[in-house]
């Protein structure tokens, strides 16, 4: 079983003429804490944030999240957008870091999964698809990571949206992440 890090490499208008509310499209709410003015749409799911994870033998490895779904993209997570990055510095100095592209982005309450395209890294995962999984439990955040396991990064075919169950905690103090929960359309 791999450690956490990467492998290391050095609405409608009225209907009559009496006056209607337009119905509010799914995935739609006044603002609250999402960052979005007065009365605009907030997007449909979120995950942002920076924290590292907590390693009693000295590894220091940080995970970053900006990753974003439209509230007009509500019904399609696959357009998701934004970047995450991780960073596993290793005891001896070794690192092993990466940085990706969105491609998906699932939220459930406060649990989020995203999935993208490693665009850069020092690692074998240019190039790969890498999921990420983070439950937002306040200062007391979880995370996990698809590359857990033995299969050999060159020939893994992970499908979008797809990733471990958090297992991993965050270091206290050092950063917290943000969900925030995608509003299935039942159209």
């Amino acid at each position: 079983m791999r450690g956490p890090g990467p492998p290391p490499r050095g609405g409608g208008a009225p209907s009559s003429g009496a006056m209607r509310r337009a119905p509010r499209p799914a995935g739609s709410a006044v603002a609250s804490d999402s960052g979005a003015a007065p009365g605009a749409p907030r997007e449909a799911a979120a995950l942002t944030g920076t924290a590292k994870l907590y390693r009693p033998a000295g590894d220091d490895i940080t995970f970053s999240f900006d990753a974003h779904l439209a509230a007009k993209d509500n019904k399609d997570p696959e357009k998701a957008f934004g970047t995450f990055s991780f960073r596993h510095v290793f005891p001896d100095g070794r690192t092993g870091t990466a940085k990706a592209k969105v491609d998906c982005l699932i939220t459930g309450g406060k649990v989020a999964v995203v999935t993208g395209i490693v665009t850069e890294s020092d690692t074998p995962f240019t190039g790969k698809r890498v999921g990420v999984s983070v439950n937002d439990q306040g200062r007391h955040d979880r995370l996990g990571y698809s590359w857990i396991g033995s299969e050999d990064e060159a020939t893994k075919k992970l499908p979008k949206c797809m990733s471990a169950a958090p297992f991993e905690k965050v270091k206290a103090g050092t950063g917290d992440f943000h969900v925030l929960p995608w509003q299935v359309p039942y159209e």
